[in-house]
C-alpha cells in the first residue's frame, strides 16, 4: 500500500478532529477555579466508565438472554484480587491481560 499525500492529510485531519474535544475542555477549565462540590463529583467519573467497562465485558446476549461470559468472568477474578491488593493500575492491567492470554490460550 502506497502512501498518498491525500491519505497522510486525512490521517493528521482525524487526529485533529480526535484531539481537539479531548484537549479544548482541559484548555478552557485550567485556570477556572472549580468548587468542591463540582471537584468531588468529577472524582467518581473514572470509576463510574471503568465499573461500566468491567460489567459490560462480564455479560453477553444470547438469544434475547443475558448470560455470563465465561472466560472474562474468571480473568476477571485475579484482576480484582491484584487492583484491590496492590491498587496499582499497571500491575492490574498487566493481571488482567496475562491472565485472558493464558485462558485463551488453554481454553479456546
Amino acid at each position: 500500500m502506497t502512501t498518498s499525500l491525500s491519505m497522510i492529510l486525512l490521517m493528521l485531519g482525524c487526529a485533529l478532529v480526535t484531539w481537539i474535544p479531548r484537549v479544548f475542555p482541559f484548555m478552557l477549565v485550567r485556570n477556572v477555579k472549580m468548587p468542591n462540590i463540582v471537584l468531588k463529583w468529577l472524582a467518581y467519573i473514572p470509576v463510574c466508565i471503568l465499573s461500566a467497562l468491567v460489567l459490560e465485558s462480564l455479560f453477553r446476549v444470547e438469544h434475547n438472554f443475558v448470560t455470563l461470559d465465561f472466560l472474562n468472568f474468571i480473568a476477571f477474578i485475579p484482576t480484582l484480587l491484584v487492583a484491590i491488593w496492590t491498587k496499582s493500575l499497571s500491575k492490574t492491567v498487566v493481571t488482567g491481560v496475562v491472565t485472558m492470554a493464558i485462558l485463551r490460550f488453554f481454553l479456546h
